[in-house]
């Protein structure tokens, strides 16, 4: 048996017969948006190459990328700007957007696997620990979400190219709070994280 499937396994077998898998990625940058994906695989299907997105290299994950969206029963991608995480807090936003996934994914599930993230009373659901590392619905969402966001982000880099957003992708690296703080804050920066309030800051200040 393929690894990864003990959760969609256990879900079949209290009489679910349409999960779906849910993952997010950008939660942690300071710039640019939040991506949710959603993949329902048809029963039985098995990919050992699918894994958490974090651990595959980026030829990997274009590569599975392809693979899923060809495979899969159904999926879909859904993107919040950095507005909304703004407006919603991160968490928030993550939750949401998945609910939203839920919702128009073209074939409705009726059980959902989530990388650690409670669905309230929306669908039947279990949320779990590094999900993306120990279900194969979910680490196929991560990679269609990890993917999406990634070519966003080099593009952003072609409007921004000072800011080295194809490199870093909006996260918190030192790059990226020194370019920050020479550059100013860009429209696709988020305002509540701490760095580009500083930032903010000190340019009302000065």
């Amino acid at each position: 048996m393929c690894q990864r499937l003990e959760y969609e396994h256990a879900a079949y077998s209290e009489g679910y017969t349409c999960i779906v898998g849910l993952d997010e990625a950008g939660r942690g940058p300071m710039a640019g948006p939040l991506v949710v994906g959603a993949v329902i695989f048809p029963k039985g299907y098995e990919n050992s190459l699918i894994n958490d997105s974090k651990t595959l290299s980026h030829k990997k994950r274009e590569a599975l990328y392809d693979i899923i969206i060809q495979d899969a029963l159904a999926y879909e991608i859904v993107v919040y700007d950095e507005k909304t995480v703004d407006e919603l807090n991160v968490y928030r936003a993550s939750q949401q957007a998945m609910i939203e996934a839920i919702g128009l994914i073209k074939v409705k599930p009726d059980y959902a696997l989530t990388d650690a993230m409670p669905l309230g009373d929306v669908i039947e659901h279990q949320s779990i620990i590094k999900g993306d590392s120990l279900s194969l619905s979910i680490a196929a969402a991560s990679i269609l979400a990890k993917v999406t966001r990634d070519r966003m982000m080099i593009e952003y880099d072609k409007l921004y190219p000072e800011y080295g957003f194809a490199k870093h992708k909006g996260y918190q690296t030192k790059q990226h709070k020194e370019a920050l703080k020479e550059f100013g804050v860009t429209p696709i920066h988020r305002r509540t994280f701490k760095p580009v309030q500083e930032v903010l800051q000190k340019t009302l200040f000065d």
